[in-house]
This record gives C-alpha cells, structure tokens and sequence, in this order.
C-alpha cells in the first residue's frame, strides 16, 4: 500500500493563532497558542498532547465553530469565519440524528448542497459502501454498535466532499479490536480519497500508525512543541525499530508537559487563592 502524493501547496494555514476564555470569576485563561503551522493538502497529521492543552479548542477553531482570540487561520485562501462543508467534522460521541436512519444520516450534509434527492441518495449509498454498511442504510442509529456508528459518522464526513476532515478523538471510546479495524480502515479510505486529515488523539501508538506528521502540543497554553515526519511506508508495524525511537522521544517530551499539567491544576488561581 502506497501513500497518496501530497500536493506542495498549503492549503491550511494557522497563523499567530491564540485562544483565551473567560471564567465566571471574570479571570482570563490563556487556553491555546500563539501557535503557527501549514498542512499540505492530503497530508495525514495527528495532534497529541496533556489533556487541556487546547488540542480540541485547536479543531473546533478550524472548523470555525469558534474565533481565535487572536491570530487567523486560512483554508484554500479564504480566511476561516464559520463553519463550511469544506471542512467535515467527527466527534468521539458520533454526533449522528437518532431520529434518522443510517442512510439518511450521510445524506444530512448534502441537503446543504441542493442536490436531487435521488442524487443526495446515490452518493450516501456509495458511501456506506466504501464503509461497509450498504446492507445496514435503513437500519435505525440505535441499532448498531458502536464501531459501526463511527463509521456512519465518517461516510458522513466524507460524502460532503470536504478538503479537509477534522477527527477529534474518534476512535477513543471504542475497544481496542474495533479500534484497530477502524483505523485500517480510516487509512484505506483516506488514501483513496486523498484528503487532508487534522487527527487529534491521546494515543501514541495510534498517531505513529496514522500519521504522515506528529505534532506534539504543550501543557496549557498549548503551544507547538515538537513535531515528527513519519515517513515510513504504510501499512507499519509499530514495534519497529523507527517507530520505537520516535515513540520514545514523544513520551519523554510528554512526560514533562504531563508534569506541568499536573502543576497547573492543582495551583489555585489567583482568584481562587482569594477565595480561600
């Protein structure tokens, strides 16, 4: 199996990109950057980092369900205002429309295209094809377990026809096998549809197994701390001994981010030291 060509523009730029939120309290905290980056159009990159460094505030700024604080992110030239079907999202709960059945979940964001139905209808079935759910599309979302669910919301993701697909988590709450099948499976069809993917996850292993580049994220604020080419072929046995140095270096350098984070939260804020 062989990696698709990546393209040598930048189609995703972050530029000086910062995220700071504001407590009941009135206090400011600093959740994300100043970080700057560009992901070449097809590339795989996944995001690690201590829980809180901002890696989910980071994703939900490129898919423009919010505004940095400061700094701006530019997708295919156009400064990013709000999301667009150009830049697909899934979560880790699935985020799919009980009410709906599995078909009609993966034509939800072709509506917003205006296509015929029956067209909207035809791309949803090649989809769950290319899924392996074509023989579920009139089941019910409660009547799948919870791997296939994740693989409706990725022929969701995908069907719109985005440039970019954003992935927070998505495989974190299901066992290991399934977890395993799914990321075979997310690699199969990312390199036949060539898109770029934005992969956040706690999981080394699992970055090491996915990713054309690694980006390891400071405690909070998360700010880029490190990053990794990975350019072994796929499909990787990640006992190697490349990816075995690899994992030691990120885990060493996580390690310490682990620590700081350790002391951020058990340090009162000023206004909680006040408090007490």
């Amino acid at each position: 199996m062989t990696d698709p060509a990546h393209s040598s523009g930048k189609p995703l730029k972050i530029v000086g990109v910062a995220k700071t939120y504001q407590t009941r309290s009135g206090a400011t905290v600093p959740a994300l950057g100043p970080i700057s980056a560009d992901v070449a159009a097809g590339e795989f990159l996944t995001i690690v980092g201590p829980s809180g460094c901002g890696k989910t505030t980071l994703l939900h700024l490129l898919a423009g369900f919010m505004s940095p604080s400061d700094g701006k992110i530019i997708a295919n030239g156009i400064p990013i205002s709000g999301p667009s079907l150009d830049r697909s999202m899934v979560f880790q709960s699935y985020a799919l429309f009980p009410w709906l059945s599995v078909v009609q979940n993966v034509e939800f964001g072709l509506r917003s295209k205006r296509l015929p139905r029956l067209r909207r209808r035809q791309i949803a079935l090649d989809y769950l094809r290319l899924v392996g759910l074509q023989d579920f599309a009139e089941r019910s979302i409660d009547e799948l377990s919870g791997g296939m669910k994740q693989r409706v919301a990725i022929a969701r993701a995908f069907a719109v026809e985005p440039s970019i697909l954003l992935m927070d988590e998505p495989f974190g709450a299901l066992d290991a096998l399934t977890r395993r099948t799914l990321q075979h499976e997310l690699l199969r069809i990312w390199q036949e549809r060539q898109r770029m993917v934005v992969f956040i996850t706690h999981s080394v292993t699992e970055a090491l197994f996915l990713a054309d580049r690694i980006i390891l994220m400071s405690a909070r604020p998360g700010r880029i701390k490190a990053e990794w080419r990975v350019s072994i072929p796929r499909p990787r046995d990640v006992t190697s001994s490349e990816l075995v140095v690899i994992e030691r270096q990120i885990y060493a350098l996580l390690d310490e981010e682990l620590a700081q984070t350790f002391v951020q939260d058990t340090t009162p804020t000023p206004a909680e030291g006040r408090q007490r």
